[in-house]
């Protein structure tokens, strides 16, 4: 059996003990100063100037909707656009947070929403924000999506959970919009069990977000940041403020597990995107001649860091040649994440409309996915390779 993951953590054996040891030193591990060294380690290496740690990168993203609603930038109604080819966690929050929203269609040939899918639904109805999920390591034409969004004022925010490390030639997935969301889940890029972590250069909506992750309280705030809430609404004492509640917020807080364990694991991260671009790279070396399969496109991508091996066949009846294929060899597969997100049962029950997505569907019908990580051994390499020549 070639499973979608083999280890909780990238070199496990050394990282439980490692972590063993923390947890029989450490003096508290509800979130406290581990938590806050991951947040300014992360963002340094993403390249933003905030990171605020969550307990899911799901978390992450209720909180971003639900710190812009807070600050004012976004309200009940509002239509919020997605990347149809996506995961529940990127389009629920849209729908918790009694905003409207709308599907956007993808292109097959690279797994995500193009800037002419955005223009093409910006004819029919216009948006307030987008949340764009980068798929399975790969992007669109996300240079031009920021673009289309900053002239329509239109806010941008990247679930950007399973493409970390994924460059372009304007800079890393995740740092193209207001702020991005990632996952530290087990299996993908770096594990911390749970957790995740949302990015972002907003001063104001860093803070918002510190406040919507514990309660709508302000103890993980500055003490400036402190001083200037409660003047706000005149609390005049530290006893007050223990139990004062600013906004609406969730508890969304990590432990302290969360933070040795990012911090632990991002020694190997470097490593880890390598392996799964040299990995992916040797399989695309035989789907590329197989008419089977169609060719994703990457080369406006500099380093590509896949989550996942994609597979995409042309048609629903190859689907089901190779996933009888990958299945007989042992393989573990999944459907191309939750396909086309209209056909959810979820989606239908609240969502006011639906739009025609080909692309999506094409996506839906006819895609699935294999793990891709660097304890991968060459027999389990032989193995999937040998599941993509056409017989």
């Amino acid at each position: 059996m070639i499973p979608l993951m083999k280890n909780a953590f990238l070199n496990e054996y050394e990282t439980k003990k490692a972590l063993s040891d923390f947890i029989m030193k450490a003096d508290r591990l509800s979130m406290d100063a581990k938590c806050a060294e991951f947040e300014v380690v992360f963002s340094k290496k993403q390249g933003r100037k905030y990171g605020v740690l969550f307990n899911s990168g799901g978390s992450a993203n209720l909180a971003i909707l639900q710190a812009l609603k807070n600050l004012g930038k976004l309200k009940d109604g509002d239509n919020v656009g997605f990347s149809a080819l996506t995961w529940s966690t990127n389009t629920m929050p849209i729908i918790q947070m009694g905003m409207n929203p709308v599907a956007i269609d993808c292109e097959p040939s690279n797994l995500n929403v193009m800037s002419h899918h955005l223009l093409d639904r910006l004819k029919d109805i216009p948006m307030q924000a987008l949340f764009l999920t980068n798929v399975l390591g790969f992007t669109g034409d996300i240079d031009k999506i920021r673009d289309v969004c900053a002239e329509k004022n239109i806010i941008l925010i990247e679930d950007n959970c399973e493409s970390l490390g994924t460059v372009l030639p304007g800079g890393k997935a995740g740092n193209f919009g207001i702020g991005a969301s990632f996952s530290f889940f087990v299996a993908h890029h770096m594990s911390t069990i749970e957790g995740g972590m949302l990015c972002t250069d907003d001063e104001d909506l860093s803070e918002m977000l510190r406040i919507v992750r514990a309660n709508g309280w302000d103890r993980n705030l500055t003490a400036a940041q402190q001083v200037k809430w409660r003047t706000r609404y005149g609390i005049k004492s530290e006893f007050e403020a223990k139990y004062t509640f600013y906004d609406l917020g969730f508890n969304f807080r990590p432990t302290e597990i969360t933070g040795f364990l990012g911090l632990y694991q991002l020694q190997f991260l470097d490593e880890n995107i390598k392996k799964r671009e040299a990995n992916y790279l040797r399989f695309e070396e035989i789907f590329k001649n197989n008419p089977d399969l169609v060719y994703l496109d990457h080369g406006h991508i500099d380093v590509l860091s896949t989550f996942a091996f994609p597979v995409v066949c042309k048609t629903p009846e190859l689907r089901e040649k190779y996933l009888s294929q990958f299945s007989g060899a042992g393989i573990e597969i999944r459907p191309m994440i939750a396909g086309n997100m209209q056909k959810q049962p979820f989606y239908k029950k609240y969502a006011k409309n639906m739009y025609d997505l080909p692309g999506s569907d094409f996506l839906h019908t006819n895609g699935f996915y294999c793990g891709n990580y660097p304890e991968l051994t060459e027999t389990d390499l032989q193995t999937i390779s040998s599941c993509l020549y056409k017989y």
